[in-house]
């Protein structure tokens, strides 16, 4: 049975009211794991709470964070700060030389690029054998399918088949997530694997995307996080008494 996975549930975490029912809907619409964006200043207090609302709420949480770079050297600062304190490290790339960047940093997990600028979405060749070198993956928000309308959504769906056509051949595994901030735009797995047909995506590649693919990111990276964790293969099983 697949474990479904959400890691882009964009919700006001601080209002405790918000994210419980939030959550709640997460778990009613079949997830079993989601990943909240948080700022970078984040309390240690603040995401125990928000693990506990989770875990009441019969689901695991992963923390993320969104970096939104001006530069690749920003880009870099905000990397060595903070990868060690986030389960997730998602860049949304503006611009080439920040996607070039993104994609070859085994430091981030995910790749996000602008909505509602085609041109600014980078994700080509060059970008993706640089993400299959440093296990990248390509994430589709699901939400802007459902609120963009016309020429906008039609655009956006034209970009997803091509980016989503570039990812498969360079074996860029992709992560689809609701990518929303309201409960009524949240819809089930299932809901999204048929959405993803819109962009060619079979149904289950798109349900890969959903589980499988989302799930090995939060696994490699808290096996990272690990106290124990010396290098990939490579753990401490016993510490010798001091």
């Amino acid at each position: 049975m697949k474990k479904f996975v959400d890691l882009h549930l964009c919700v006001q975490f601080r209002d405790a009211e918000i994210l419980r029912n939030m959550v709640s809907k997460s778990f009613e619409s079949g997830y079993r794991l989601v990943g909240i964006p948080l700022p970078s200043n984040v309390q240690p207090d603040e995401v125990q709470n928000i693990r506990k609302i989770c875990r009441e709420a019969g689901l695991d949480f992963a923390s993320r964070v969104d970096l939104t770079p001006r530069n690749t050297k920003e880009l870099m600062t905000s990397l060595r700060r903070l990868r060690r304190k986030f389960e997730i490290v998602a860049v949304l790339c503006t611009s080439k030389p920040i996607a070039r960047q993104a994609a070859k940093d085994h430091r981030v997990d995910v790749l996000s690029f602008p909505v509602a600028k085609p041109r600014d979405r980078f994700f080509d060749g060059a970008e993706a054998e640089l993400a299959a070198e440093s296990s990248s993956s390509l994430e589709i928000d699901m939400a802007p399918l459902l609120t963009l309308k016309g020429f906008q959504r039609i655009r956006l769906i034209s970009c997803l088949r091509r980016e989503t056509v570039i990812a498969k051949s360079f074996r860029v595994p992709v992560v689809i997530s609701s990518g929303t901030t309201i409960s009524h735009l949240l819809r089930k797995p299932q809901d999204y694997s048929a959405l993803a047909t819109l962009f060619n995506m079979d149904s289950s590649l798109a349900l890969s995307a959903l589980s499988e693919a989302p799930l090995r990111i939060v696994e490699r990276n808290r096996l990272k996080l690990n106290p124990d964790f010396v290098a990939p293969g490579l753990r401490v099983v016993r510490r010798k008494d001091p």
